[in-house]
């Protein structure tokens, strides 16, 4: 059980704050527009790509040369995901009380069997009980659900682009720790690492984490160049950057700060606060 934040009403108001911001500084949001080629794109000092490496050799590979597409290639991707979103006739009827009262729970029973559901499935082999992450948003934010009603979405690890259906493991381990969950379902959603990739091209395999975060490649997410392409003014902004997958866009923030500093004339400044208290980040030009 762990905590964790939730935006009142839903990811989708963080991103209209977002372009409200954009817009409020005489920007243009353009939604719903896919770009096969990156010369698709109008004239400008500045493109940060927030892409993993295999969608952004589709869209620029051709402007690299070989030794940066090779680069590029040899990046790997991790694990998948199984994902499955449920409508819920009530809350999830945890029998340890204090899981009614979590937004996020990991539910694995014993470390040996979390490290062996892991194991399993980096390894590309079925995983009989999943190491399950699970959210109940509806349990704070009550315009998640309509009146009396509640939803729930959860994952587990899977091989990369996996094709077996852990609907029913999922199920199962919820139903372990949550005994009746299974009578709660009013409906539900699946997504498998293809429906996944299929959604979002990012997501290579079903990988929610941008790549494979080991020793090497944490450093060297993408490459050496970190934010950098050698074609000038092409930044990559995306997980598969320093410091890696996780809720706190550094990425974009780095990159940007990459982007302002090479641009001639520009002065940059980047001031932290203690992250336990406030975290405040700036650019001064």
């Amino acid at each position: 059980m762990i905590a964790h934040p939730f935006d009142d009403g839903g990811a989708v108001l963080i991103e209209r704050s977002l372009d409200a911001t954009a817009e409020a500084l005489g920007g243009d949001v353009a939604v719903g527009a896919k770009v096969a080629n990156i010369d698709e794109l109008p004239p400008a000092k500045i493109i940060l790509c927030d892409l993993s490496p295999k969608p952004l050799l589709q869209i620029a590979g051709h402007r690299f040369p070989l030794a940066f597409r090779r680069s590029l290639e040899r990046y790997r991707y991790g694990m998948g995901v199984f994902k499955v979103d449920w409508a819920l006739a009530e809350a999830i009827p945890w029998k340890n009380e204090q899981c009614r009262r979590a937004g996020t729970l990991h539910l694995g029973g014993t470390m040996e069997e979390i490290a062996a559901s892991e194991h399993n499935a980096w390894e590309g082999r079925r995983v009989d009980r999943p190491f399950v992450l699970l959210s109940q948003p509806s349990v704070f934010d009550r315009s998640r659900a309509p009146s009396g009603r509640h939803v729930a979405w959860a994952y587990c690890h899977v091989p990369a682009a996996s094709t077996i259906n852990m609907l029913d493991r999922i199920e199962q381990q919820i139903e372990r720790f949550a005994p009746g969950f299974h009578d709660c379902i009013l409906g539900r959603s699946v997504m498998t690492p293809a429906d996944i990739e299929a959604h979002n091209a990012n997501l290579v395999g079903g990988d929610i984490a941008g790549g494979v975060v080991d020793l090497w490649q944490y450093f060297t997410r993408p490459t050496w160049r970190n934010y950098s392409t050698p074609v000038k003014g092409l930044y990559i902004c995306s997980a598969s950057t320093p410091p890696g997958v996780g809720v706190h866009g550094m990425w974009g923030y780095y990159a940007a700060a990459l982007a302002l500093k090479q641009m001639a004339g520009v002065r940059v400044s980047l001031r932290t606060r203690d992250v336990r208290s406030d975290s405040r980040r700036s650019f001064v030009a």
